[in-house]
């Protein structure tokens, strides 16, 4: 899969765009996943729940110290 960003409001984002829509409109295997819809502006996240749940539980443990440091200098040892 290949990401790629376009800023609909320039006007070779929307060249671009119009030229897309013409070539690739209902070709199975080419989406057009908007960012900036109604969806992500109602606080959905894109992120999965278990991945925002992880992080969450990373920070909350951060904030209570409960961190390991690493010694770049020996990697293994330091988390073993």
């Amino acid at each position: 899969m290949t990401t790629i960003k376009i800023n609909e409001r320039t006007k070779t984002g929307k060249a671009f765009m119009a030229m897309f829509e013409a070539f690739f409109k209902g070709v199975e295997g080419i989406e057009i996943i908007d960012t900036d819809s109604e969806k992500n502006k109602e606080g959905e996240s894109f992120y999965s729940p278990e991945f925002v749940a992880k992080i969450k539980k990373a920070e909350s443990n951060i904030k209570k110290g409960k961190t390991t440091r690493l010694n770049p200098e020996d990697i293994w040892g330091s988390i073993l």
